[in-house]
């Protein structure tokens, strides 16, 4: 395949720097993680935006976290269609193969994916309506959100609110999975929703109750 090229040499040199400090001093570890498999207590669901690092916020290890990331942290409605279904399968396999007692839904501030979906929800983004594009028919899963959060006036604090509402989406969503539900009202798992700004390093988490987000 004449497309792929050799990997950018900046990486390259960062991946000789791990093997020789952080892989060698705990080699013995990898190896284990190699032969006797994965045991992740918790999976979490994150944004793919870069600037969330969630190994880094919790201080975890290799094998300690089964993570998915996708646009904006979402979870699509259990929806068994043959489709095509990242999220849900690797959902699937974290419940029912891995066996996580923890999920974690971890959305963030500033967060393109959901200002993507206010600009398609106040009609400012006809590029996202498209049926092409695969962002904009991601975020549907969103939309029906926005009618929580319509009436803030300020674009800054609606933004913020709407990506905890992402986070609430995604954590219904999950409970309309069979696997899930029953396994939740068997006290075998618990769903946990968190919120992170990326500026202050604060973390909030959802507490149903309330239906609020509070400092951790």
């Amino acid at each position: 395949m004449e497309f792929a090229k050799p990997l950018p040499s900046y990486l390259v040199t960062r991946y000789h720097g791990w093997k020789a400090t952080s892989y060698k001093d705990n080699q013995g570890w990898y190896r284990r993680l190699a032969t006797e498999g994965q045991r992740p207590r918790a999976m979490v669901i994150s944004c793919c935006d870069s600037r969330v690092h969630v190994t880094s916020i919790f201080g975890a290890d290799q094998g300690e976290f089964f993570i998915h990331r996708n646009i904006a942290n979402l979870v699509p409605p259990f929806a068994p269609d043959g489709d095509h279904h990242g999220t849900s399968a690797a959902v699937e396999y974290a419940v029912t193969a891995l066996k996580v007692s923890h999920l974690i839904v971890l959305g963030h501030s500033q967060c393109g994916g959901v200002q993507g979906c206010i600009d398609m929800c106040k009609g400012n983004a006809p590029q996202l309506e498209e049926k092409t594009s695969f962002v904009g028919r991601w975020m549907e899963i969103l939309r029906p959100k926005f009618d929580g959060v319509a009436g803030i006036e300020d674009p800054e604090q609606q933004a913020r609110q709407f990506e905890r509402q992402a986070v609430v989406a995604s954590l219904e969503n999950l409970m309309t999975f069979p696997f899930i539900e029953s396994s939740v009202k068997a006290g075998q798992l618990s769903l946990h929703g968190l919120w992170t700004d990326i500026g202050e390093g604060g973390l909030e988490c959802y507490d149903p109750k309330t239906g609020l987000f509070a400092p951790v």
